[in-house]
């Protein structure tokens, strides 16, 4: 099994999984954590943005902290280190007994996923040819994370209803600390040397400079993907709420949960293979923002309560399968090679974690003011629409101030 799809590819794949399995869980259980913590109250809305969003605060700073100063060190054991803390926190999650406890979890979560996910991108970079760049970055970053968020609904739900919020806690952390670490260890640590060598992508000595990011260009990569870091974070950790706030119960409610991401990964086989075969990777990724953005918009005029869920289905469905894998190989391919893990951290810090943190407190004060989370991702729709004008003008910025990049293939 010496293919890196297989060995890097679908081993990263599945550790993908759990972390987004560890990520959403606690927006299953919500309800219940608020019960038993006390803030299951007058202050829940606020509260809960608090232990939802603590998980980004942590991710924010570890992204770029991790991707800048794991330049130098092996992807390999980082990943590795990191699988083993985020489970341990997982794990500790199921003792808590305060707010303050489950806060510094959800945070130590944040900063261990945080230093791990820049680490993906250097994989990509170092194990897959150019040509290769959207297909290896949808079976890395990608399946696992959207499956996670599909399928975890569906398991999710039950288990939580079977065992109770504490247990599913030590399930989904033992996972992690019992299987996953020990295959990551051999699978990973076993697997051959790169074809792109290491000193390659990461000299000992390296000072990373503006033209390493590609140039001022790069700042309209951070404010594409902040956006797209609120539309996706601002839906995935209250679409459990929104789902029960729109009358499904039951195994409905887990279904209609888990359908925009089940969409997003049977959508993203045909996108990635027309990506790769276009190279037309911006105009896909921005129109995999505009277009579910203006479906966002709609949410206000209509009544039907399956209508409105269809609507989100169809524009998460979307934008995840057109924008999320190009946008890595954009970056990949926009940057120089030593600074491909820095810049997946800048970008995923500020954008996923900052973006992210700020849409869950976005979307709670809206439902607390209006009663309803449409106003909340109505909202997102109108942001992300920016997002997708943002990418337009990278492409149009590049093409006509061209930026040497040594070794670097073009989008």
């Amino acid at each position: 099994m010496q293919s890196p799809w297989l060995r890097i590819g679908g081993t990263l794949m599945l550790g993908m999984f759990i972390s987004y399995i560890d990520r959403t869980n606690l927006s299953v259980t919500l309800k219940d954590v608020a019960q038993d913590l006390g803030f299951s109250g007058a202050g829940f809305a606020t509260t809960s943005s608090l232990v939802l969003t603590a998980f980004l605060i942590g991710y924010i700073v570890a992204n770029i902290s991790g991707g800048i100063f794991t330049t130098r060190f092996d992807p390999k054991t980082i990943a590795i280190g990191m699988m083993a803390l985020w489970s341990l926190a997982t794990l500790t999650t199921g003792l808590v007994s305060s707010v303050a406890f489950l806060v510094a979890c959800r945070f130590v979560l944040g900063v261990a996923e945080g230093i791990y996910w820049p680490q993906q991108s250097r994989f990509v970079r170092l194990w897959f040819s150019p040509a290769e760049l959207t297909r290896a970055n949808s079976l890395i970053h990608y399946y696992g994370q959207f499956l996670a968020l599909g399928l975890g609904f569906i398991i999710l739900t039950p288990l939580h209803n079977m065992m109770g919020w504490r247990n599913l806690f030590f399930l989904c952390g033992g996972i992690g600390l019992l299987v996953m670490v020990p295959l990551y260890a051999r699978v990973l640590l076993n697997t051959r040397d790169a074809p792109l060598q290491q000193a390659q992508v990461a000299p000992r000595k390296v000072r990373l400079t503006r033209e390493d990011f590609g140039g001022m260009s790069f700042v309209l990569l951070i404010i594409t993907y902040l956006t797209q870091g609120m539309l996706f974070w601002g839906i995935t950790l209250w679409i459990p709420m929104v789902v029960t706030s729109l009358g499904f119960t039951g195994w409905s409610q887990a279904f209609a949960s888990a359908l925009p991401y089940l969409l997003a990964v049977l959508l993203a086989i045909p996108m990635s293979w027309l990506s790769d075969k276009t190279g037309k990777r911006i105009l896909i990724a921005a129109l995999g923002l505009l277009i579910p953005g203006a479906m966002l918009l709609l949410l206000p005029w209509v009544e039907s309560a399956v209508v409105k869920m269809t609507l989100i289905t169809l524009a998460m469905g979307y934008y995840a399968s057109s924008f999320t894998p190009n946008i890595w190989s954009i970056i990949q391919s926009s940057v120089r090679p030593h600074a491909v893990g820095a810049a997946s951290g800048i970008v995923n810090g500020i954008g996923a974690g900052g973006g992210g943190t700020l849409a869950g407190f976005m979307v709670a004060i809206l439902y607390a003011r209006t009663g309803s989370y449409m106003s909340g991702f109505t909202l997102l729709g109108a942001l992300v629409i920016i997002g997708g004008f943002s990418l337009l003008s990278f492409g149009w910025w590049r093409q006509r101030h061209p930026v040497s990049l040594a070794q670097v293939a073009p989008f």
